[in-house]
């Protein structure tokens, strides 16, 4: 008798592996300049992520998971604009 964990690319851990592989793959860090610069997010996504691990989505469309003082960086001039526009 065979189980799931005999035969992983039938189903079972394999599909696990598979569907972690995807995720994992969506939530990558964005490569560039997106990494030099403090991004704008809406308060309680960065509250939420910092109780969840979910990673976020800045104003420009960065997303990544909080975990470095922004005020050791720049503002992002993408996110700035975005967000200097939606005040008026």
């Amino acid at each position: 008798m065979s189980t799931p964990l005999d035969s992983p690319g039938q189903g079972g851990t394999g599909l696990l592996d598979r569907e972690l592989e995807q995720l994992l793959e969506e939530q990558n860090v964005e490569p560039g300049d997106h990494e030099r610069f403090s991004h704008y997010v809406k308060k309680d996504k960065i509250l939420e992520s910092a109780i969840t691990g979910k990673p976020v989505r800045a104003l420009c469309g960065k997303k990544w998971t909080p975990g470095r003082d922004p005020e050791k960086f720049p503002v992002c001039p993408q996110c700035k604009e975005i967000y200097e526009s939606l005040k008026d």
